[in-house]
């Protein structure tokens, strides 16, 4: 096979990142509301759909925020073009949670709503790293030089970790995961809290197995967002950890 991924329409050629990168966000919102459907939302359609604008508005801005961050010494040479393009889903989480923390605060929800996002992001995000792993080295989601039996050519003549391919299958591993607990008893929001968890898990070590360039400490602005969210979530991580001792 040979990367980038393309096809021909018309005599102009284009990307299939592009198309999967669409397809993600479709296939996501449509998951979405085929889920709501089957389940009781005490959360209003206006007031999710409020919810949703912040969420999007969020991850608009701290995907490009933390993508920015993940090469420092290339910052002062940013323009607003090269910002706007360059995105990690990584931030668009960390930014996309906060924008719903924010615009809840402003219409005064406090029941937690991110439980019925969770299967969506997890399809979405399969998707959507299809595209990326069709990028080959043209899409900053590949890893270093590798004899691991995984190793790929991804377009450079070097053997890599494909890495893109290590989230698409961590993700089936997290739908598989999420559908057997989704009838057990838990309190409401500790679903996406766990997911969250464990996603920046994911993401903090699979960092070490790509050419990142550290922000502070040795890590990259993409663990740092990590750590980020282990803090933020430290209660829920106590809470756990405390029940499954007992």
């Amino acid at each position: 096979m040979t990367f980038p991924f393309q096809f021909e329409i018309f005599q102009k050629t284009f990307y299939w990142h592009a198309l999967f990168e669409t397809l993600a966000f479709f296939i996501g919102i449509r998951a979405y509301y085929f889920l709501r459907k089957r389940t009781t939302d005490s959360i209003s359609d206006t007031n999710r759909l409020i919810i949703m604008i912040g969420a999007m508005i969020g991850a608009l801005l701290g995907s490009r925020i933390i993508a920015l961050l993940e090469d420092p010494a290339a910052i002062s040479s940013q323009t607003f073009l090269t910002f706007y393009q360059n995105k990690t889903v990584a931030g668009g989480f960390l930014g996309g949670l906060f924008g719903v923390e924010i615009i809840k605060k402003v219409i005064g929800i406090k029941i937690a709503s991110g439980d019925l996002y969770v299967i969506p992001i997890i399809v979405a995000l399969f998707v959507g790293r299809i595209g990326c792993f069709s990028m080959g080295i043209a899409e900053p989601t590949f890893g270093n030089e590798t004899t691991f039996i995984t190793g790929m050519n991804l377009g450079d003549g070097l053997q890599r970790h494909p890495v893109a391919l290590y989230e698409m299958v961590f993700m089936i591993v997290f739908f598989i995961f999420f559908q057997s607990i989704k009838n057990k008893s838990m309190i409401n929001g500790d679903r996406f809290k766990l997911f969250m968890v464990l996603y920046f898990l994911f993401r903090f070590l699979v960092e070490f197995l790509k050419p990142y360039k550290p922000l502070f400490l040795n890590l990259s602005s993409i663990q740092w967002s990590s750590l980020f969210i282990f803090i933020y979530y430290w209660k829920f991580l106590c809470r756990i950890t405390a029940y499954k001792n007992k």
